[in-house]
Protein backbone atom coordinates (compact mmCIF):
# COMPACT_ATOMS: atom_id res chain seq x y z
CA UNK A 1 0.00 0.00 0.00
CA UNK A 2 1.45 3.29 -0.84
CA UNK A 3 1.79 5.84 1.76
CA UNK A 4 -0.08 9.49 0.81
CA UNK A 5 2.74 12.05 2.36
CA UNK A 6 0.43 14.48 4.16
CA UNK A 7 1.36 18.42 2.61
CA UNK A 8 0.97 20.73 5.08
CA UNK A 9 -0.78 24.00 3.54
CA UNK A 10 1.57 27.49 3.92
CA UNK A 11 0.03 29.80 5.14
CA UNK A 12 0.30 33.13 3.16
CA UNK A 13 -1.13 36.80 2.75
CA UNK A 14 -0.85 37.67 -0.76
CA UNK A 15 -1.04 41.60 -1.48
CA UNK A 16 -2.59 43.17 -4.25
CA UNK A 17 -0.81 45.48 -6.84
CA UNK A 18 -2.74 48.15 -5.86
CA UNK A 19 -2.20 48.04 -2.69
CA UNK A 20 1.15 47.81 -2.62
CA UNK A 21 1.13 50.79 -5.65
CA UNK A 22 -0.79 52.66 -2.89
CA UNK A 23 1.66 52.09 -0.28
CA UNK A 24 4.10 53.29 -2.02
CA UNK A 25 3.18 56.32 -3.25
CA UNK A 26 1.74 56.96 0.49
CA UNK A 27 5.33 56.47 1.04
CA UNK A 28 6.10 59.40 -1.18
CA UNK A 29 4.13 61.83 0.01
CA UNK A 30 5.13 61.00 3.69
CA UNK A 31 8.63 61.65 2.90
CA UNK A 32 7.72 64.95 0.88
CA UNK A 33 5.75 65.94 3.90
CA UNK A 34 8.78 65.52 7.12
CA UNK A 35 10.71 67.90 4.35
CA UNK A 36 8.34 70.27 4.65
CA UNK A 37 7.84 69.90 8.23
CA UNK A 38 11.72 70.01 8.66
CA UNK A 39 11.80 73.36 7.38
CA UNK A 40 8.70 74.40 9.22
CA UNK A 41 11.14 73.46 12.43
CA UNK A 42 14.00 75.67 11.01
CA UNK A 43 11.83 78.73 9.65
CA UNK A 44 9.95 78.90 13.83
CA UNK A 45 13.84 79.09 15.25
CA UNK A 46 12.56 75.13 16.63
CA UNK A 47 15.74 73.29 15.45
CA UNK A 48 17.22 73.39 18.87
CA UNK A 49 14.00 72.89 20.33
CA UNK A 50 15.12 69.45 21.91
CA UNK A 51 18.64 70.15 22.40
CA UNK A 52 20.17 66.97 22.41
CA UNK A 53 19.76 63.42 20.23
CA UNK A 54 18.53 60.80 20.93
CA UNK A 55 16.85 62.67 23.81
CA UNK A 56 14.51 65.32 23.77
CA UNK A 57 17.00 66.35 27.14
CA UNK A 58 19.40 64.41 29.23
CA UNK A 59 16.48 63.64 31.33
CA UNK A 60 13.62 63.18 29.00
CA UNK A 61 12.48 61.28 25.50
CA UNK A 62 10.02 63.59 25.22
CA UNK A 63 9.46 67.27 25.39
CA UNK A 64 8.29 69.02 28.40
CA UNK A 65 6.28 72.01 29.39
CA UNK A 66 9.07 74.33 29.88
CA UNK A 67 10.49 73.70 26.26
CA UNK A 68 7.53 75.37 25.16
CA UNK A 69 6.26 75.70 21.67
CA UNK A 70 9.80 75.33 20.28
CA UNK A 71 10.33 72.04 21.60
CA UNK A 72 6.89 71.19 20.89
CA UNK A 73 7.68 71.59 16.83
CA UNK A 74 10.80 69.88 17.50
CA UNK A 75 9.87 66.45 18.83
CA UNK A 76 6.94 66.58 16.37
CA UNK A 77 9.05 66.27 13.74
CA UNK A 78 10.64 63.34 15.28
CA UNK A 79 7.81 61.80 16.09
CA UNK A 80 6.61 62.02 12.27
CA UNK A 81 10.05 59.85 11.05
CA UNK A 82 8.31 57.31 13.38
CA UNK A 83 5.24 57.38 10.88
CA UNK A 84 7.61 57.64 7.50
CA UNK A 85 9.45 54.46 8.98
CA UNK A 86 5.64 52.61 9.33
CA UNK A 87 5.28 53.24 5.64
CA UNK A 88 8.38 52.38 4.31
CA UNK A 89 8.43 49.23 6.68
CA UNK A 90 4.67 48.57 4.64
CA UNK A 91 6.06 48.61 1.76
CA UNK A 92 8.90 46.12 2.30
CA UNK A 93 6.27 43.77 3.91
CA UNK A 94 4.06 44.11 1.18
CA UNK A 95 6.87 43.74 -1.66
CA UNK A 96 7.66 40.23 0.32
CA UNK A 97 4.09 39.24 0.20
CA UNK A 98 3.65 39.70 -3.65
CA UNK A 99 2.95 36.28 -5.50
CA UNK A 100 4.63 35.82 -7.96
CA UNK A 101 7.80 37.99 -6.12
CA UNK A 102 8.48 40.89 -8.35
CA UNK A 103 12.22 41.17 -8.42
CA UNK A 104 13.95 45.00 -8.56
CA UNK A 105 11.00 45.86 -6.14
CA UNK A 106 12.85 44.83 -2.83
CA UNK A 107 16.01 46.87 -2.88
CA UNK A 108 14.33 49.94 -3.51
CA UNK A 109 12.07 49.10 -0.85
CA UNK A 110 14.83 48.11 1.44
CA UNK A 111 17.09 51.54 -0.05
CA UNK A 112 13.76 53.59 0.98
CA UNK A 113 13.11 52.06 4.64
CA UNK A 114 17.33 52.26 6.10
CA UNK A 115 16.94 55.84 4.59
CA UNK A 116 14.87 56.58 7.55
CA UNK A 117 17.10 55.77 10.36
CA UNK A 118 19.97 57.46 7.92
CA UNK A 119 18.13 60.84 8.22
CA UNK A 120 17.49 60.26 11.57
CA UNK A 121 21.24 59.76 12.60
CA UNK A 122 22.22 63.02 10.04
CA UNK A 123 19.22 64.83 11.99
CA UNK A 124 21.06 64.27 15.08
CA UNK A 125 24.62 65.10 13.79
CA UNK A 126 22.57 68.92 13.09
CA UNK A 127 21.49 69.08 16.66
CA UNK A 128 24.62 68.01 18.14
CA UNK A 129 26.67 70.12 16.33
CA UNK A 130 24.48 73.02 16.90
CA UNK A 131 22.64 73.22 13.07
CA UNK A 132 25.90 73.44 11.16
CA UNK A 133 24.55 74.93 7.78
CA UNK A 134 26.85 72.06 6.05
CA UNK A 135 25.08 69.34 8.02
CA UNK A 136 21.56 70.74 7.46
CA UNK A 137 22.03 71.29 4.28
CA UNK A 138 23.40 67.26 3.70
CA UNK A 139 20.17 66.18 5.97
CA UNK A 140 17.82 67.87 3.24
CA UNK A 141 19.64 66.58 0.69
CA UNK A 142 19.34 62.98 2.11
CA UNK A 143 15.79 63.46 1.78
CA UNK A 144 15.80 64.93 -1.84
CA UNK A 145 17.38 60.41 -2.43
CA UNK A 146 15.31 58.65 -0.32
CA UNK A 147 12.03 60.56 -2.07
CA UNK A 148 14.13 59.75 -5.13
CA UNK A 149 14.29 56.44 -4.33
CA UNK A 150 10.40 56.32 -3.15
CA UNK A 151 9.38 57.20 -6.34
CA UNK A 152 11.06 55.10 -8.77
CA UNK A 153 9.57 52.35 -6.21
CA UNK A 154 6.67 53.41 -6.93
CA UNK A 155 7.35 53.91 -10.55
CA UNK A 156 8.29 50.10 -10.74
CA UNK A 157 5.06 48.63 -8.91
CA UNK A 158 3.24 49.88 -12.30
CA UNK A 159 5.61 48.07 -14.70
CA UNK A 160 6.14 44.53 -15.80
CA UNK A 161 9.46 43.20 -15.08
CA UNK A 162 10.69 43.22 -18.41
CA UNK A 163 13.71 45.08 -19.58
CA UNK A 164 13.31 48.62 -20.40
CA UNK A 165 13.07 49.88 -23.67
CA UNK A 166 13.86 53.38 -24.83
CA UNK A 167 10.95 55.84 -26.17
CA UNK A 168 12.89 58.41 -27.85
CA UNK A 169 16.13 58.36 -29.89
CA UNK A 170 19.65 57.98 -27.41
CA UNK A 171 20.78 61.81 -27.44
CA UNK A 172 17.48 63.13 -26.13
CA UNK A 173 17.63 60.21 -23.17
CA UNK A 174 21.06 61.61 -22.96
CA UNK A 175 19.87 65.10 -22.27
CA UNK A 176 17.29 64.43 -20.30
CA UNK A 177 20.14 62.54 -17.83
CA UNK A 178 21.59 66.00 -18.37
CA UNK A 179 18.52 67.82 -17.25
CA UNK A 180 18.52 65.79 -14.19
CA UNK A 181 22.14 66.46 -13.17
CA UNK A 182 21.70 69.89 -13.59
CA UNK A 183 18.33 69.68 -11.40
CA UNK A 184 20.19 68.09 -8.57
CA UNK A 185 22.89 70.78 -8.74
CA UNK A 186 20.50 73.20 -8.59
CA UNK A 187 19.27 71.52 -5.71
CA UNK A 188 22.85 71.34 -4.00
CA UNK A 189 23.23 74.92 -4.27
CA UNK A 190 19.85 75.88 -3.16
CA UNK A 191 21.14 74.38 0.44
CA UNK A 192 24.10 76.83 0.32
CA UNK A 193 21.89 79.57 -0.70
CA UNK A 194 19.50 78.48 2.80
CA UNK A 195 22.96 78.28 4.57
CA UNK A 196 23.81 81.80 4.02
CA UNK A 197 20.62 83.39 4.88
CA UNK A 198 18.81 84.50 7.91
CA UNK A 199 16.62 81.28 8.48
CA UNK A 200 19.30 79.23 10.43
CA UNK A 201 17.45 77.22 12.68
CA UNK A 202 18.12 78.81 15.87
CA UNK A 203 19.09 82.42 17.19
CA UNK A 204 22.41 80.93 17.93
CA UNK A 205 23.08 78.92 14.62
CA UNK A 206 26.32 79.63 12.81
CA UNK A 207 25.98 80.63 8.65
CA UNK A 208 28.18 79.01 6.39
CA UNK A 209 30.07 82.09 5.38
CA UNK A 210 29.04 82.56 2.16
CA UNK A 211 27.95 86.15 0.69
CA UNK A 212 24.53 85.24 0.31
CA UNK A 213 23.75 87.70 -2.83
CA UNK A 214 26.43 85.81 -5.11
CA UNK A 215 25.49 82.53 -4.38
CA UNK A 216 21.88 83.40 -4.88
CA UNK A 217 22.87 84.73 -8.28
CA UNK A 218 24.47 81.28 -9.07
CA UNK A 219 21.34 79.40 -7.91
CA UNK A 220 19.26 81.41 -10.03
CA UNK A 221 21.86 80.91 -12.64
CA UNK A 222 21.20 77.13 -12.48
CA UNK A 223 17.80 77.40 -12.57
CA UNK A 224 17.59 79.21 -15.82
CA UNK A 225 20.03 76.62 -17.47
CA UNK A 226 17.68 74.18 -16.01
CA UNK A 227 14.64 76.06 -17.58
CA UNK A 228 15.97 76.30 -20.55
CA UNK A 229 16.82 72.53 -20.78
CA UNK A 230 13.00 71.78 -20.15
CA UNK A 231 12.03 74.16 -22.92
CA UNK A 232 14.29 72.38 -24.99
CA UNK A 233 12.98 68.82 -23.92
CA UNK A 234 9.30 69.83 -24.50
CA UNK A 235 10.61 70.75 -28.27
CA UNK A 236 12.87 68.06 -28.79
CA UNK A 237 10.27 65.25 -27.51
CA UNK A 238 7.68 66.86 -29.58
CA UNK A 239 9.53 66.33 -32.69
CA UNK A 240 10.32 62.91 -32.40
CA UNK A 241 6.12 62.04 -31.82
CA UNK A 242 7.09 61.15 -28.29
CA UNK A 243 3.48 62.31 -26.49
CA UNK A 244 4.07 61.00 -23.07
CA UNK A 245 7.31 62.23 -22.68
CA UNK A 246 6.40 65.96 -24.09
CA UNK A 247 3.68 65.65 -21.42
CA UNK A 248 5.87 65.10 -18.99
CA UNK A 249 8.48 68.07 -19.82
CA UNK A 250 5.87 70.45 -19.64
CA UNK A 251 4.81 69.52 -16.59
CA UNK A 252 8.15 69.70 -15.27
CA UNK A 253 8.46 73.48 -16.96
CA UNK A 254 5.22 74.39 -15.22
CA UNK A 255 6.95 73.69 -11.70
CA UNK A 256 9.97 74.89 -12.51
CA UNK A 257 8.18 78.18 -13.64
CA UNK A 258 6.23 78.44 -10.68
CA UNK A 259 9.29 77.60 -8.36
CA UNK A 260 11.33 80.21 -9.79
CA UNK A 261 8.51 82.76 -9.13
CA UNK A 262 8.54 81.86 -5.42
CA UNK A 263 12.33 82.02 -5.53
CA UNK A 264 12.13 85.56 -6.67
CA UNK A 265 9.81 86.77 -5.34
CA UNK A 266 10.90 85.21 -1.43
CA UNK A 267 13.96 87.28 -2.61
CA UNK A 268 12.97 90.12 -3.16
CA UNK A 269 10.85 90.13 -0.35
CA UNK A 270 13.46 89.11 2.34
CA UNK A 271 12.91 85.53 2.69
CA UNK A 272 9.45 85.75 4.26
CA UNK A 273 8.84 82.04 6.50
CA UNK A 274 5.78 81.28 4.46
CA UNK A 275 7.54 81.42 1.03
CA UNK A 276 10.37 79.59 2.20
CA UNK A 277 8.34 77.00 3.54
CA UNK A 278 6.76 77.13 -0.27
CA UNK A 279 9.76 77.03 -1.72
CA UNK A 280 11.04 74.03 0.23
CA UNK A 281 7.59 71.85 -0.93
CA UNK A 282 8.92 73.68 -4.54
CA UNK A 283 11.70 71.72 -4.59
CA UNK A 284 10.37 68.38 -4.04
CA UNK A 285 8.31 68.83 -6.85
CA UNK A 286 11.11 69.94 -9.25
CA UNK A 287 12.42 66.57 -7.96
CA UNK A 288 9.76 64.51 -8.81
CA UNK A 289 9.26 66.18 -11.91
CA UNK A 290 12.48 65.89 -13.72
CA UNK A 291 12.60 62.08 -12.45
CA UNK A 292 8.71 61.41 -14.00
CA UNK A 293 10.92 63.18 -17.30
CA UNK A 294 13.82 60.70 -16.95
CA UNK A 295 11.27 57.88 -16.80
CA UNK A 296 8.99 58.87 -19.79
CA UNK A 297 12.05 58.68 -22.01
CA UNK A 298 11.44 54.43 -21.49
CA UNK A 299 8.82 52.00 -21.15
CA UNK A 300 8.51 48.50 -19.83
CA UNK A 301 5.98 46.53 -22.24
CA UNK A 302 4.54 43.64 -21.28
CA UNK A 303 5.34 40.52 -23.20
CA UNK A 304 3.11 39.16 -25.53
CA UNK A 305 2.30 35.71 -25.13
CA UNK A 306 4.15 33.24 -27.97
CA UNK A 307 1.36 31.97 -30.28
CA UNK A 308 0.25 28.40 -30.22
CA UNK A 309 1.87 25.94 -33.16
CA UNK A 310 -1.21 24.69 -35.18
CA UNK A 311 -1.72 21.11 -33.96
CA UNK A 312 -1.91 18.56 -37.18
CA UNK A 313 -4.89 16.22 -37.21
CA UNK A 314 -3.94 12.49 -36.28
CA UNK A 315 -4.09 10.70 -39.65
CA UNK A 316 -7.09 8.75 -38.36
CA UNK A 317 -9.04 12.18 -38.15
CA UNK A 318 -7.88 13.28 -41.47
CA UNK A 319 -9.67 10.05 -43.24
CA UNK A 320 -12.55 10.30 -41.19
CA UNK A 321 -13.13 14.03 -42.47
CA UNK A 322 -12.08 12.75 -46.04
Amino acid sequence: MRRIRSVKPSVRFPVSPVLLRRLAYASIIANVAIVVTGGAVRLTASGLGCPTWPRCTDESYTTTPEMGVHGVIEFGNRLLTFAVGVIALAVVLAVLAQRPRRRGLLPLAVGVLFGIPAQAVIGGFTVLTNLNPWVVGLHFLASMVVIAAAYALWRRTGEPDVPATPTVPAPLRTLAVLTTLVSAAVLVIGTWVTGSGPHAGDQGAARNGLDPESISQVHADGVFLLIGLSVALVFAFRAVGAGRATRAAVVLVAVELGQGLIGFVQYFTHLPAVLVAAHMLGSCLVLLATLAVLWSTRERRPVAPAPQPTRAPEPATAAAAA
